[in-house]
């Protein structure tokens, strides 16, 4: 074994194995004969493929349409579910160029528009498309721009249309700010829908509504079976019976609920969250099975646990796998399997069918991984959940990950560089999930926290408000509070932390690099610099987000000025480099320029590096290995060390002004 410096190790996760033979999967989904997924290609410049592989195997699977088409909608910017399939295999999609929905037939050789040419370049968009038991009709959630670059004036409905193409969509439901996915029961008599307004965001409070579906597609009366303005309501789904389910936080945990003409029943109540936030469109953390089961994924102390329910009984029985995380669950046709995405903290995440057994065991079979190229597990870091305590006597919640490389280790004494890692949203939270990003540092002697800050998902509703009107406060702590108690413990070199985020995380960052002299240097990716620009400029689904967060605009401008790191450029003197797509809706480019010139201004050396084409989030594997091999570049330089890569240097302006620490 070599004995070398932390961050200068030789590590078997190359900069092209962040990309290479590697696939984002999303949204399974199962017919009689095929189960089909999406899969974001880096090496494709990010194209989302719709694939299929038979249920009795048969390959990795096959592409469902050619190279000029992309299943991706932009709806609510995030986008999510944008495909459906009839039981003949039938494909309806939103195309990402244009987005206007497709069908896609084994009669037809290239996939066929079933909506018009939008006015203008990618104004109306569909998203979580449903089709009705015959497949004659696609009840879906449109989202009408008709003016660009301004949220003010985006529509959001619910609209039902035939899937020969042969009528515009009718409006099904509006007068709400947003519509989430629409469900139907499975004789095609009725319909149901969560919605919400500003400024609520659907994690804050949304109703679920349901109506009858007559036979010319139009709606008979609403009726509201669950929610309010204080109450989450997601994920509705019919059972084969018939019977309207749906996740709800009303105890303050994410929960799963029956609905009936008398109310509604908590069918295993349990302090646990069986949910996720709706940042994109079709999530689905539950699925039936034929024999009336529930099968279920729920976070329980930062970790994805998978269960099933007997009827008749309220807690959910622990299902062993080998497997440690599941989300995405659906239900094959005939109730038999369950397709899902699954991983854990040494297996990459993977396209699975789960058939539960009557012992409440379960068969999973791998349909696809995510990345077919294994790495040596000696060289993988296993996460350490642990819990610290942060501000006001509280306690918070994060998962450590020692430096680990079979064929290296640090002079005896030297503790590692540590680097903070703060999640997006900031509504979301941290995944155990074997990670490359992460691993890609670990394996060349860094130690990584990622945080789960107050504010983020998986501990009930409480613990997810923590943030209300403390953005940028909350957080900050947090991560700062982190990345202490590892140093003060011996796990991390105090001289050497170092903190990395993205979007809201990004926002963090940038927070503890201006407000805070605890860190050595930092990365933003695509961050928020001014949170009163934010509020003024992003899109409409975001658009009223920060009200709770920060307060409301621009009443609360004070508030935002000073939460602002672009308003405290006097306190800039940490090394920072910044990435941003010059495409990003959510967070504009203008948010990193800014940022990048007041550094240029105060002397403090930074690196900005932009990416044509690019939205919010990277998808094209020239820019996700450049951003990695930039910001460890950047490292070395703080910190004085030389990493064992052979890296393409990045432009540090002032480096002059640099002093190792």
């Amino acid at each position: 074994m070599e004995i070398a410096p932390y961050g200068s190790w030789t590590s078997p996760i190359t900069l092209d194995a962040l990309v290479e033979q590697s696939a984002g999967f999303g949204f399974p989904l199962a017919t009689s004969r095929f189960t089909y997924w999406s899969e974001r290609r880096p090496a494709d410049g990010g194209r989302v493929v719709l694939m299929r592989q038979p249920n009795d195997g048969g390959g990795p699977g096959e592409d469902v349409f050619g190279a000029s088409f992309n299943a991706r909608t932009l709806a609510h910017e995030y986008g999510g579910l944008a495909y459906t399939v009839h039981t003949d295999d039938t494909v309806y999609f939103s195309n990402f160029a244009d987005q206007r929905l497709y069908r896609i037939s084994a009669n037809t050789d290239e996939p066929q528009p079933i909506t018009a040419e939008p006015p203008s370049e990618r104004s109306v968009r569909y998203a979580a498309p449903m089709l009705t038991p015959d497949g004659r009709y696609i009840v879906t959630v449109r989202e009408q721009h008709p003016a660009p670059d301004d949220p003010a004036r985006v529509v959001n409905d619910l609209v039902v249309l035939p899937t020969d193409g042969s009528r515009e969509p009718t409006v099904l439901a509006d007068g709400h700010d947003f519509f989430g996915r629409p469900a139907l029961s499975p004789d095609g008599s009725r319909v149901a829908w969560a919605c919400w307004d500003h400024p609520n965001m659907p994690w804050d409070g949304t109703g679920l509504w349901e109506a009858e579906l007559e036979g010319d597609m139009s709606l008979g009366t609403l009726r509201l079976v669950a929610g309010g303005l204080n109450e989450s309501v997601i994920q509705p789904k019919y059972s084969s019976d018939g019977r309207l389910h749906f996740v709800s936080d009303r105890t303050g945990w994410w929960n799963l609920y029956s609905a009936d003409q008398h109310g509604a029943t908590n069918l295993a109540p349990m302090e646990a969250d069986l949910g996720e936030p709706d940042w994109a469109f079709g999530l689905s953390s539950y699925a039936f099975l034929a024999d009336g089961r529930v099968l279920a994924s729920w976070s329980e102390g930062g970790l994805s646990l998978l269960g099933i329910l007997v009827p008749g009984t309220e807690t959910f029985i622990r299902v062993d796998t080998d497997f440690t995380s599941f989300r995405d669950l659906r239900t094959a046709p005939d109730g038999s399997f369950v397709v899902a995405l699954a991983g854990s903290s040494t297996t990459p995440e993977s396209v699975v069918r789960i058939a539960p057994r009557e012992d409440e065991s379960a068969e999973i079979e791998v349909v696809k991984r995510s990345r077919e190229k294994a790495v040596d597990p000696r060289c993988l870091s296993l996460p350490e959940p642990f819990e610290f305590p942060t501000e006001d006597g509280l306690t918070a919640y994060a998962l450590y990950y020692p430096p680990k490389n079979a064929d290296f280790e640090a002079p005896a004494g030297e503790l590692p560089p540590l680097i903070v890692r703060s999640h997006g949203g900031p509504t979301s939270a941290a995944s155990s999930v074997l990670n490359y990003g992460i691993q890609f540092w670990t394996s060349r002697g860094f130690a990584v926290v990622d945080v789960n800050y107050g504010g983020s998902t998986g501990y009930g509703r409480a613990y997810r408000e923590r943030l209300r009107g403390n953005w940028g406060v909350v957080d900050l702590d947090d991560c700062v509070n982190a990345a202490l108690f590892l140093s003060n413990s011996g796990r991390a070199d105090k001289r050497r932390l170092l903190i990395h985020g993205g979007s809201a995380g990004g926002y963090t960052t940038l927070c503890a690099l201006t407000f805070r002299d605890v860190f050595a240097a930092g990365a933003s990716y695509f961050g928020v610099a001014d949170a009163g620009a934010l509020a003024r400029e992003t899109h409409k689904f975001e658009a009223r987000y920060l009200d709770s967060m920060i307060g409301p605009w621009p009443q609360a401008r004070a508030t935002y000025e000073a939460r602002s790191p672009i308003f405290h450029t006097d306190q800039l003197r940490t090394p920072m480099i910044l990435f941003q797509g010059l495409e990003d809706k959510v967070v504009p480019p203008a948010q990193a320029e800014t940022m990048a010139a007041a550094l240029a201004e105060k002397g403090v050396p930074y690196a900005y590096v932009a990416y044509e084409g690019e939205q919010h989030g990277f998808r094209v594997a020239e820019n996700i290995r450049r951003t990695s091999e930039a910001e460890l570049y950047f490292y070395g330089r703080v910190l004085g060390f030389t990493p064992a890569d052979d890296l393409q240097p990045v432009t540090i302006e002032n480096e002059s002004a640099l002093i190792r620490r």
